[in-house]
């Protein structure tokens, strides 16, 4: 490992897995952090709609605040599972009922397809913009993407941990789980086989065909208005920059929302082994499980919610 940037005299290292670049702080090891997150069951709530998943999303958002005081640290999701409470914020945001919890968060995406232009509509960023709207933006305490058409990825990822870290811990990460192949799944755009581990913290990683097709369908069925060179340049990104299992591990509260299995019709096989699947004893067992269904990352974060449609049990 080489040493790449020293935040407040944090370390951060890169591992590299085949292609895919983790980051990671000095010193933490893997065996240490799956020994301190025990496997178990999910538990998950089954809601009438898109809607009641977003009141419910913002419910969540007011008992962060509301359990310490000061600034709030939130990731926030991308794509269908988040729109519902971006909406129901942006409405909210034009009057002064959200000004005061506004006024203490601070806001961070969690995964981006790169190289990307800021301005592409397929970017995460202006799907928020389009639904947060511009009130949200001149009321929240801070608000910071990925930086997906940094000349360098690598440092550019690492300045957004960075800053990450300095308003950590995370007090509230929203979450989705993305199909794959062999229902296997993804959290933020931890892929299968991209050789994720506990300590890691971020991740550069090359994009599948299958992610970036899910990527456009779910920007297109939740609305987003495109010209074709945005679809295409979207189609030609080669990287994704993602938070880690450690970012996920270390949030002190988690919050999953499935709600396109209507669009994503592969996710009632992944959400159903993702509930099934029997975790293996042996730790370095476990890691390989891990790698092959990331999206059972969640089923070892001990503070988690778990919001679905009825269709997602293939309802």
């Amino acid at each position: 490992m080489s040493s790449i940037y020293a935040p407040r005299k944090v370390t951060i290292e890169r591992r590299n897995r085949g292609e895919n670049g983790w980051l990671r702080k000095a010193g933490v090891e893997d065996i240490d952090q799956l020994r301190a997150h025990l496997p178990h069951e999910l538990d998950y709530e089954v809601l009438e709609s898109e809607t009641a998943v977003g009141h419910v999303m913002l419910q969540e958002i007011h008992k962060a605040a509301g359990e310490k005081s000061g600034d709030l640290t939130v990731v926030i999701l991308g794509g269908r599972g988040g729109q519902s409470l971006h909406r129901l914020i942006g409405e909210k945001a034009v009057t002064t009922e959200l000004d005061g919890l506004l006024g203490r968060v601070h806001v961070f995406t969690q995964d981006a397809l790169a190289p990307m232009r800021d301005g592409n509509a397929f970017s995460f960023v202006r799907d928020f913009e389009r639904l947060l709207g511009e009130a949200f933006f001149q009321k929240v305490k801070s608000f910071t993407s990925m930086q997906t058409d940094a000349p360098d990825l690598e440092s550019g990822l690492v300045q957004y941990l960075d800053k990450l870290e300095s308003c950590g811990p995370i007090d509230l990460l929203f979450l989705g789980l993305g199909p794959e192949a062999n229902a296997a799944s993804h959290l933020a755009y931890i892929k299968p086989g991209a050789g994720a581990r506990a300590a890691d913290v971020g991740g550069i990683i090359p994009v599948s065909t299958s992610i970036l097709e899910h990527h456009i369908n779910k920007f297109k069925a939740g609305g987003a208005q495109y010209r074709e060179e945005d679809e295409m340049e979207c189609r030609r990104a080669s990287h994704i920059l993602t938070l880690g299992p450690a970012s996920i591990l270390g949030a002190r509260r988690v919050v999953q929302s499935i709600v396109d299995a209507d669009t994503a019709p592969a996710k009632v096989a992944s959400f159903d082994r993702l509930i099934k699947t029997k975790f293996a004893d042996d730790h370095e067992a476990r890691a390989r499980q891990l790698d092959e269904n990331p999206g059972l990352w969640i089923r070892l974060h001990a503070n988690v919610r778990s919001l679905i449609l009825p269709n997602v049990l293939g309802a």
